[in-house]
């Protein structure tokens, strides 16, 4: 049993920095101060609670410059791009703690002479974050700020692959003043982590990350009656209807494909165009990702960096290759981005046509910089293709018809629906998904809902 860890960097393949994991003991201890911790914590007065927790994002935002560098030399996100996560989690962040007292305020049934009734909103006690290394930072202060501001305390495992950013939020909460053992962190190989779920003193799991991975905490975690949210995978749909606004759809498209060398949850992964359109949007798309600029991610020119390891870009190689075999037509020639090298994790973008629902590039999670696009006659062919998979993240959805957009969105089995925009999360509004997307739900007023219990009072006067 391997007591460390390295990071392999996607930029050249090199280790990056090595680690050493948690030892049994340290773990322990870790989980007794986070209980000790919490008996305070949730007794500090809500309005303290906040102003800890707001300095612990000033700090994360007053050294972005370092937050961002992590993020390019872990993951291989363009340095041009990934101060952006930064400004995402500063909106997500600061829209918790502003709605922190209406997402904790107590529920006053009517009244009823004689009594007093009303439910308050307890803390669960010790929450575990299982993060992804997609966007590490943004996933993780999606549980983090309200579990917090809700009096629990944290304990973040995040990926191995991002362990720089597990360090680098420990700081920015030490930094700010929280009491000792409400907010820490551990480096844990998987079957730790799994043990670490089943713990008598975790109180909630928030796990993002594969269905596979949220099979496994959740089978860890069912033997006590604990709550687990689980953000899993997505195969992200787009359908862009005969009144669409095809400049811009293309535009916003492309972008929601190919961000992040599409490794997002909610990235636009399949398209389906209209055959009035279809063309022209395909000779667009085409076009404009032809003229990204892919290569080095530490160069400030680049938009459009390597995916996270080599593993991860034969896999979408595969899925190519497979789709080709089976009659798709790649529309990107292999030589237009000279920094695509077969065994590494340098993949260039690449679209493909006569595409259909029996590949697995249509089916399947890419998780990658490739899309598949089919024309459709109507928006009834158009919805029972967005349906046809067994995840459910997001639609996206482009017209100039909100009508249509409520209509056809009703009928889409998915946590979240767009119209003329993709690939996004909106503070304002819950996080989740159907199928085997998952379960759970993070941010909005209803962020808050799992994160604590319920208790009744009944006061008879």
């Amino acid at each position: 049993m391997s007591t460390s860890f390295a990071v392999t960097t996607p930029l050249d393949g090199s280790i990056l920095l090595e680690r050493p994991y948690a030892t049994a003991a340290q773990t322990q201890a870790v989980l007794n101060a986070a209980c000790a911790a919490q008996r305070g914590w949730r007794h500090t007065a809500l309005s303290e609670r906040k102003a800890l927790i707001g300095k612990a994002v000033d700090w994360l935002v007053a050294n972005k410059d370092r937050c961002a560098d992590a993020i390019t030399r872990q993951i291989g996100r363009p340095i041009s791009q990934s101060p952006g996560e930064l400004r995402g989690l500063e909106e997500r962040a600061r829209y918790m703690l502003d709605i922190a007292e209406q997402g904790l305020a107590d529920i006053q049934p009517t009244a009823k002479a004689g009594f007093q009734r009303f439910m308050q909103r307890e803390p669960l006690g010790t929450v575990l974050v299982l993060a992804p290394w997609n966007y590490p930072f943004l996933t993780a202060i999606n549980t983090i700020v309200p579990a917090l501001a809700a009096g629990n305390s944290v304990i973040l495992k995040h990926s191995s692959q991002t362990p720089l950013v597990a360090e680098l939020f420990q700081q920015a909460f030490d930094a700010a003043g929280l009491p000792a053992g409400v907010f820490q962190s551990l480096h844990l190989d998987h079957a730790a982590t799994l043990r670490l779920v089943a713990a008598p003193q975790i109180d909630f799991v928030a796990f993002t990350g594969s269905v596979a991975g949220g099979h496994a905490v959740q089978q860890a975690a069912s033997t006590r009656f604990i709550g687990v949210g689980l953000e899993l995978g997505g195969k992200d749909p787009a359908y862009v209807r005969e009144d669409a606004d095809l400049a811009s759809a293309i535009e916003n498209l492309v972008d929601g494909a190919f961000f992040n060398s599409g490794q997002s949850c909610c990235g636009i992964e399949r398209i389906y165009v209209h055959h009035s359109h279809y063309q022209a949007f395909v000779d667009g798309f085409v076009e404009l990702t032809k003229a990204y600029r892919f290569g080095n991610p530490l160069d400030a020119s680049t938009n459009l960096g390597p995916m996270v390891r080599d593993s991860a870009a034969s896999f979408v190689r595969s899925q190519i290759a497979d789709a080709m075999a089976a009659g798709a037509r790649a529309l990107i020639p292999v030589s237009h981005f000279a920094a695509d090298a077969p065994g590494t994790a340098y993949l260039a973008p690449q679209v493909l046509v006569d595409v259909h629902h029996g590949m697995s590039v249509m089916r399947d999670e890419s998780f990658g910089p490739v899309i598949g696009i089919m024309p459709v006659d109507s928006d009834a062919e158009a919805v029972a293709l967005m349906n046809d998979s067994v995840y459910g993240l997001t639609a996206s959805l482009w017209t100039q018809d909100s009508a249509a957009a409520i209509r056809l969105g009703q009928e889409i089995a998915t946590g979240t629906v767009f119209m003329n925009r993709c690939d996004y999360l909106d503070p304002a509004l819950a996080w989740t998904g159907v199928k085997d997307t998952g379960h759970g739900i993070s941010l909005s007023v209803l962020g808050y809902q799992q994160l604590t219990r319920i208790k009744s009072f009944h006061l008879k006067g």
